[in-house]
C-alpha cells in the first residue's frame, strides 16, 4: 500500500530499519520464548521463492477451508443467536403500567399497578407438527422449500409480572431526605416462560438442523440465507457510518459530533457565527454545544464539569495559545457565556443554569443536572474532570479542523464504516416488534388493573403473532425498519436469492449496499476509494441507478464480529499491561506528549510511547493474547492509539513478513491449517485502517528483488496472491489484467450470473418457478488461482493437485477460429457448427412449475356455501384442453402439454372452471408432480414442465472477457474450414470483435487453452500474475503449432487452401438465459384491451409488440408507409365514426321518427337537427374514445373531412 502517513517506513508493525523504541528495544527483536533473532531478509530468501509460493497457495487454500465464502452472514447471525437476542429483550428494562383512573371501577382498594420485566431468552431448534400423528417433527430446509413454509424456531423469554398497590407514607426526613416515600405492597405475582414469537433461522447455522449432517441436500449449498414461505432471502450486508469516533465535518458548518446509538448520549459542538444583529452574516464565531436537546456555551459546560477558571479550560483545549484567530474564537465564546448566564464562574451557577435549560425542553428527563451529566454525557468516563478532559479533547479537534491542521472525516472511507450484517438488521427489526408487542400488552392488560377484574397469565397480554407476522413480513416485502428513522423503512435490505447457477449464488451473498437518499447526486459515493483495496472489488459493480452503490467483498475479504464483554474487559488489562496510563481525574495535570488511546471511540488512557506500545499490542495479537480480530491504528500525526474490537469491520489475510521463518517448522508438510498459522503470527488479519501503517508487498517476488545500488524497501506484510484483491466472480477470468475494465465488468456482474450451469444437486426436492440446467458442463482447460484455492484435492495421474471448484464455470470448452464466414458473423454474430450442437454441445433443460392451492378440508368445513368449495380432479373444461390429466386433476409423468392445455384441473361443487392453463408460447413435458399443503391450512400442487433446449438461431452466448454474441447461423460440418490435421472448429466468430473491445485476454485463454490440451503443463491464468507472451507461445511452439496459434485451413466447400492462416483454439463458452423462444413475439390479430381495442401488451396474452415513435421514423424513411398503415391502423384499433360537415361535430347513429310516424336508425347530428351531409370517416378507435372523454368534461372536438 505505500509508505505510512508519517514517513517512518512501517510504523510499529515490527520493523527491521534497526531504529529503536524510546525504551530502548530494538525493533529487531521479536519477544518470543522459543524464538531467536533471525535476520528477516536472509530468512526469506533461504525459504526460497518456490516455497514461499506454494505455501501462499495451500495458506489460501486453508483460509477458504476455514472461513469459506459466505462465514460473515452466517457468523453475524450465530453471534445474534448467541449474544444480540440476549441484548434486545435486556434493552427495553422495566415496563411500569399504570391503572385507567376511572372513577366508576375504582371499588374497594388502592389503584393498582403493574411491573413487567423480560429475563432468559431461549431459542429451540426448528420444528413442525405432522397433522396426522398429533407429535412435533424436526423441520429441514426442504420440508420448508417444498411445503412453503418459513424456516423459523420458537423463542421463549421468562417474563415476571408484579401486580402492586402504591401508598404515600410519611417518613423521617432526616434519615430518607423526603417528607412522604412510596411504598409498595405486591398483590399478585408471576414469573413463567412464554412463548413470544417464532425467529427465521439462517440455513447452516447454529440453529439448522443442516449444520451437523456430513452431507447436506445441495453439494454447493453454503447456506447464509433464510427461507420465508418457500422462498430463499437473503441479506444484502448495508454499508452505515461507524458511531465509533468523533465526527468532523463541514458539511453544514463547522461540527465535531459524539455520536453513540443511544440518543441522550449524543453531544455536538458547533462553531457557529455569533451575530448581535439578525439576519447579518460575518459575526464572531463562538463555540456552542449541542446535548440533550439543549443548547449550552461550551464554557458553561466546562464550569459545570468542576473546572474552576478560565485558565484550566484554555489549558485543557491546548490548542492555539499563539494563533490570534483560535483566541478570538475562545474570548468570544467566554462573552456568549457571560452574556448567557452572568455569574456562571460561581459555585454551583453553572449547573442551575443547565437544570434551567433542560426544563425548559419539550420532554424533560427525571433525573437531577449531575446525574443527567453523569449518565448520559460520555458514559464511559465516570469522573467529571475526565470528562472536561474530554469535552476539551474535542473542541481541540474541531480547532484544529477549523485551522487546516486535521482533515475532516470521508464519509467514503472504509475505516469510517461498519457493514450491518443479519445480527445488527435482525436486532433493528425485532426492537421494534418487541415494542409493538409491550405496547399491545400494556392496553389490554390496563383494563384487568381495575379492583373488579383479576389479572390473568401474561401469555394473554403478549401476542407471539405481533413478532411472528412483523418479521415475516419483513423479510417478504423487503421493507426493514430504518437504522435512524423510527416511523421509515428502507428497500434493498433483503432480497431473493439468485439460483441461476452457484457463482451466482455465492456473489449475491457477498454483496454490501449503501443506502443514500436520493440516488441522482451522491458525490463521490460512487467512485473507488484508495481504502477498498483488498475489501471490496473494484470492477464488479451493477451498471444504472445502483453503479458503485451496491459493491462485492472481494474474495478474501472477511467481517469481524462483535467481542464479548468479558473479553473487552479483558484487553483492557492488557492495554494496562503494555504500558497504558490512566486518565487521571482532575484538570490540572498536563499531557503533554502523551498519546491518547481510544477503545472503540471511547477514551480508556493515554501511553507515554505510542510506537512501542501500538508494536507491544501487535506482538500480543500474534501470539494469541489478544483476539485475532483486533484492530490496532497508531496515528502519529493526532497524537492518537485507536483500537477496535466492534463488529462489521472489513478485514483481510496478510502474510507478516516478519515472521515468515517460522515457516521453517511447516517445510515438508503438505496441508496447513490455517488457525495456527493465525495463532503463530505467520498471517494476521488487517482491517481498512490499521493497512494504513503497513507496507505491503504485492506478491512474494517483491520480497525477493533487490534494487541495484539501493537499500531493498523494507515490507511489513506481503499479499497472498495479488487476484484475492478482486471479486469472486471478476478472479475466476483467466488473463482479466489485459482486457479492458468494461469488459471484465460485463463478464463479472452480467454474464458470469445468466449463465446456464448445473445450478443445484438436489433438483427433485426443489420446485422453482424457472430453473436451467446445462446437460455436458465442463471445467476450462486453463487455472486461475481463486478456483484452485476454492476446490477439493484431487490425485489425478498420482501427483497432488488442486482441482479446481467445477461450479464456478458455467459452460463449455469449444473450438473457436477467427474468421470471417460468409457475414454471418458479423455485429458479434457467431456461426456454431451445426454437427457438434446435435452431438449435445451446449444442450440445456428449462424446467417451469405452476402452482395451484385449495384449502384444505377443516377450512372446508366452515365455508356456508358448498358450491365455493373448489377441489382438484378432472372436469370438462371450456377453457382448454384436459385430455392428459388423471382423474385427480393432474397430468401423468412424461406427459406432452401444449399451449392451450389445462395443467392442473381444478373445479367448485357448483362447476366453475378454475384450473390452470399453459399460456401462448408455454410447452414441455410434465418432469414431477408434486402435492403438499402449507402451515396456512393450503393445499396445494406444483407440476413441473421440462423442455430440453438445443441452440437455435438468436441465442445468446459469451466468452469469458465479456464478448457476447448471438448465433446468427448454424452451419454444417462438412461447409466448414477445417485443418490439416482434420480440426473443424464448433464456432467462428468475428476479428472485428477485438480491436474496438480491447479482450486480448480471449485470445491469450485460446493460445494457452491450445498449449494445455496439447499436454502442456503450464496452466495458469490468474489475474495479475499471468504467464507471460514468450512462455504461451514457446508451449505452443513446442507441441507442434504455430507460436503465435495461426493454423493453415481449407475450405469446406471448395476444397481449396485459404490463402490466410486462421487464429483458432478452445476457449470456454457460456450460453445465457437469454433464448430466441422466450423473446420471440409474433401477432396478425388478436386480443385487444377491451377498453381502446388496441392489441394487449403480454406476450404470454398473444399481445402486440410496442411500436414507438422511433420505430415509426424507421418505416417513414424506410418509404414504406403503406406497412406503417397497416401495423399501426388496419390490424390494431381501427374503426369508423360519423362527421357532420356542416357544423363539423361529430355525430351519433341514432334510432328517430320521420314524418309518416316511421322508425328509422341512422347517422343524425343533434347540432344541426339533421341527418344530411354526414360523412363516414375512418379514425384509430383511441382517437374515438378520446373525443367522447373529452366531450364528457365538455370540450367539443371539430372534425375537418375531405374526400379521398
Amino acid at each position: 500500500m505505500g509508505a505510512s502517513p508519517d514517513g517512518k517506513g512501517n510504523v510499529g508493525m515490527g520493523s527491521t530499519s534497526g531504529e529503536k523504541f524510546a525504551n530502548g528495544t530494538d525493533l529487531n527483536m521479536d519477544i518470543d520464548e522459543e524464538d531467536d533473532v533471525f535476520d528477516e531478509l536472509v530468512s526469506v530468501q533461504e525459504l526460497g521463492e518456490e516455497f514461499l509460493r506454494n505455501f501462499c497457495r495451500k495458506a489460501a487454500v486453508s483460509f477458504f477451508n476455514q472461513y469459506g465464502l459466505i462465514s460473515h452472514q452466517i457468523n453475524s447471525y450465530n453471534d445474534f443467536i448467541r449474544y444480540g437476542l440476549q441484548n434486545t429483550f435486556d434493552s427495553f428494562g422495566e415496563f411500569v403500567i399504570h391503572s385507567g383512573y376511572d372513577p366508576s371501577k375504582k371499588g374497594e382498594g388502592d389503584w393498582r399497578h403493574a411491573r413487567v420485566k423480560f429475563g432468559k431468552v431461549t431459542v429451540e431448534r426448528p420444528t413442525f407438527w405432522a397433522v396426522t400423528g398429533g407429535n412435533e417433527l424436526n423441520m429441514l430446509p426442504r420440508h420448508a422449500r417444498l411445503q412453503n413454509m418459513t424456516y423459523s424456531s420458537r423463542m421463549k423469554v421468562t417474563v415476571e409480572l408484579q401486580v402492586y398497590t402504591a401508598k404515600s407514607v410519611k417518613s423521617d426526613k432526616f434519615k430518607t431526605g423526603r417528607e412522604e416515600i412510596v411504598e409498595e405492597e405486591i398483590v399478585h405475582q408471576d414469573n413463567r416462560e412464554i412463548i413470544i414469537g417464532r425467529i427465521p433461522v439462517m440455513v447452516k447455522s447454529e440453529l439448522c438442523w443442516m449444520n451437523e449432517v456430513e452431507k447436506s441436500d445441495c453439494d454447493f449449498d453454503h447456506g447464509g440465507y433464510f427461507l420465508i414461505k418457500g422462498a430463499e432471502k437473503i441479506f444484502i450486508a448495508q454499508e452505515q457510518i461507524s458511531l465509533k469516533r468523533l465526527w468532523i465535518s463541514n458539511i453544514q458548518g463547522w461540527t465535531v459530533a459524539y455520536r453513540s446509538e443511544v440518543k441522550r448520549n449524543r453531544l455536538i459542538i458547533r462553531l457557529v457565527e455569533n451575530s448581535k444583529v439578525e439576519y447579518i452574516k460575518g459575526g464572531e464565531k463562538i463555540l456552542t454545544v449541542f446535548f440533550l436537546s439543549i443548547e449550552i456555551p461550551v464554557w458553561i459546560l466546562f464550569f459545570a464539569l468542576g473546572v474552576r477558571s478560565d485558565k484550566e479550560v484554555v489549558s485543557l483545549i491546548d490548542y492555539g495559545s499563539s494563533d490570534s484567530s483560535i483566541s478570538n474564537i475562545l474570548f468570544a465564546s467566554i462573552r456568549d457565556a457571560d452574556w448567557k448566564c452572568r455569574n456562571f464562574r460561581e459555585e454551583s451557577a453553572a449547573l442551575n443554569h443547565l437544570d434551567r435549560l433542560r426544563k425548559e425542553t419539550r420532554f424533560p428527563p427525571e433525573e437531577s443536572v449531575e446525574e443527567c451529566l453523569g449518565k448520559y454525557l460520555f458514559p464511559s468516563l465516570k469522573g467529571f474532570k475526565q470528562k472536561a478532559r474530554f469535552l476539551g479533547y474535542m473542541v481541540k479537534c474541531l480547532l484544529q479542523a477549523f485551522t487546516g491542521h486535521r482533515k475532516c472525516d470521508n464519509r467514503d472511507d472504509f475505516r469510517n464504516k461498519r457493514l450491518e450484517l443479519a445480527g445488527e438488521l435482525l436486532e433493528r427489526e425485532m426492537k421494534v416488534h418487541i415494542a409493538h408487542a409491550r405496547r399491545r400488552m400494556a392496553k389490554t392488560l390496563q383494563r384487568d388493573l381495575y379492583a373488579d377484574r383479576t389479572v390473568r397469565p401474561i401469555e394473554h397480554y403478549l401476542d407471539a403473532s405481533i413478532v411472528t407476522n412483523g418479521l415475516s413480513r419483513a423479510f417478504s416485502t423487503g421493507a426493514w425498519s430504518h437504522p435512524y428513522k423510527k416511523m421509515e423503512r428502507i428497500s434493498g435490505v433483503v432480497a431473493n436469492l439468485g439460483r441461476a447457477n452457484p457463482l451466482q449464488t455465492m456473489v449475491d451473498l457477498r454483496k454490501t449496499r449503501q443506502q443514500v437518499q436520493y440516488t441522482g447526486k451522491v458525490g463521490d459515493a460512487r467512485y473507488p476509494h484508495p481504502s477498498h483495496w483488498g475489501k471490496v472489488c473494484f470492477l464488479s459493480t451493477p451498471d444504472g441507478e445502483n453503479c458503485g452503490l451496491v459493491k462485492n467483498l472481494a474474495t478474501t475479504a472477511l467481517v469481524s464480529t462483535n467481542i464479548v464483554k468479558s473479553v473487552v474487559e479483558s484487553i483492557v488489562d492488557t492495554l494496562f499491561d503494555s504500558g497504558m496510563e490512566k486518565v487521571v481525574n482532575d484538570t490540572s495535570s498536563s499531557l503533554d506528549g502523551k498519546d491518547k488511546v481510544f477503545l472503540n471511540g471511547e477514551w480508556v488512557g493515554v501511553c507515554e510511547d505510542s510506537l512501542f506500545f501500538a508494536a507491544e499490542l501487535r506482538r500480543k495479537r500474534r501470539r494469541k493474547e489478544l483476539p485475532y480480530q483486533v484492530e490496532i491504528k497508531r496515528d502519529e500525526h493526532k497524537g492518537e492509539v485507536r483500537i477496535f474490537t466492534d463488529a462489521g469491520r472489513i478485514l483481510r489475510p496478510l502474510l507478516v513478513v516478519e515472521n515468515l521463518f517460522k515457516l521453517k517448522a511447516f517445510k515438508g508438510k503438505e496441508n496447513y491449517a490455517f488457525q495456527p498459522l493465525l495463532d503463530k503470527g505467520i498471517v494476521e488479519l488487517i482491517g481498512a485502517e490499521e493497512e494504513e501503517d503497513c507496507r505491503t508487498a504485492w506478491g512474494i517476488r517483491y520480497l525477493l528483488t533487490e534494487v541495484e545500488g539501493k537499500q531493498p524497501v523494507k515490507y511489513t506484510h506481503c499479499e497472498l496472491d495479488m487476484s484475492f484483491l478482486l471479486g469472486l466472480s471478476c478472479g475466476i477470468i483467466p488473463f482479466a489484467n489485459h482486457d479492458h475494465a468494461r469488459r471484465v465488468l460485463y463478464q463479472a456482474q452480467k454474464h458470469s450470473q445468466q449463465a446456464i450451469g448445473f445450478s443445484t444437486t438436489n433438483p427433485n426436492i426443489r420446485v422453482d418457478t424457472l430453473s436451467h440446467q446445462m446437460y455436458y458442463p465442463q471445467r476450462p482447460l486453463f487455472h486461475t488461482m481463486t478456483a484452485d484455492c476454492l476446490g477439493k484435492s484431487a490425485f489425478p495421474l498420482g501427483q497432488n493437485r488442486l482441482e479446481p471448484k467445477p461450479e464456478l464455470y458455467n459452460g463449455q470448452n469449444a473450438i473457436v477460429a477467427v474468421n470471417v464466414h460468409l457475414g454471418y458473423n458479423q455485429e458479434d454474430s457467431l456461426v456454431m457448427n451445426r454437427a457438434s450442437i446435435e452431438r449435445g454441445m451446449f444442450r440445456t433443460e428449462h424446467v417451469r412449475s405452476y402452482k395451484a392451492e385449495v384449502d384444505n378440508k377443516e377450512i372446508q368445513e366452515k365455508r356456508r356455501k358448498a358450491e365455493d368449495i373448489v377441489n382438484f380432479g378432472k372436469t370438462e373444461s371450456k377453457i382448454g384442453r384436459v385430455d392428459s390429466l388423471d382423474d385427480d386433476g393432474f397430468p401423468y409423468i412424461g406427459a406432452s402439454l401444449q399451449s392451450g392445455d389445462i395443467v392442473i384441473g381444478r373445479f367448485a361443487e357448483s362447476g366453475a372452471d378454475h384450473g390452470v392453463k399453459l399460456k401462448h408460447t408455454e410447452r414441455g413435458m410434465v418432469q414431477k408432480v408434486v402435492l403438499s399443503s402449507n402451515d396456512d391450512g393450503k393445499n396445494f400442487a406444483v407440476v413441473s414442465l421440462r423442455q430440453v433446449r438445443s441452440p437455435c438461431l438468436g441465442d445468446k452466448f459469451s466468452s469469458m472477457h465479456g464478448q457476447k454474441g448471438v448465433l446468427g447461423f448454424l452451419e454444417s460440418h462438412e461447409n466448414f474450414p477445417f485443418t490439416t490435421q482434420g480440426i473443424v472448429p464448433d464456432i467462428v466468430i468475428n476479428p472485428h470483435a477485438f480491436p474496438s473491445r480491447q479482450t486480448p485476454g480471449q485470445l491469450l485463454e485460446a493460445a494457452l487453452g491450445k498449449g494445455i490440451a496439447c499436454g502442456g503443463s503450464k496452466k495458469h491464468a490468474t489475474p495479475f500474475s499471468t504467464l507471460s507472451i514468450d512462455a504461451i507461445t514457446e508451449q505452443l511452439h513446442r507441441a507442434g503449432f504455430s507460436r503465435w496459434g495461426n493454423e493453415r485451413v481449407y475450405n469446406g466447400r471448395t476444397g481449396e487452401m485459404v490463402r490466410s492462416l486462421i487464429f483458432m483454439g478452445p476457449t470456454f463458452y457460456q450460453r445465457l438465459v437469454h433464448m430466441a423462444e422466450d423473446k420471440v413475439k409474433f401477432r396478425n390479430t388478436g386480443p385487444v384491451h377491451p377498453l381502446t381495442r388496441q392489441p394487449v401488451a403480454d406476450r404470454k396474452r398473444y399481445g402486440g409488440i410496442k411500436f414507438g415513435e422511433m420505430e415509426r421514423d424507421c418505416l417513414i424513411a424506410h418509404g414504406a408507409s403503406a406497412n406503417l398503415h397497416e401495423r399501426l391502423f388496419t390490424l390494431s384499433d381501427c374503426s369508423q365514426m360519423h362527421v357532420c360537415q356542416n357544423c363539423k361535430n361529430a355525430a351519433n347513429v341514432i334510432e328517430r321518427t320521420v314524418a309518416a310516424g316511421r322508425k328509422i336508425r341512422g347517422p343524425y347530428c343533434r347540432v344541426c337537427q339533421s341527418g344530411d351531409e354526414i360523412v363516414k370517416v375512418s379514425v384509430p378507435y383511441g382517437a374515438k374514445l378520446l373525443c367522447q372523454e373529452l366531450f364528457s368534461m365538455g370540450i367539443s372536438l371539430k372534425f375537418e373531412t375531405q374526400l379521398c
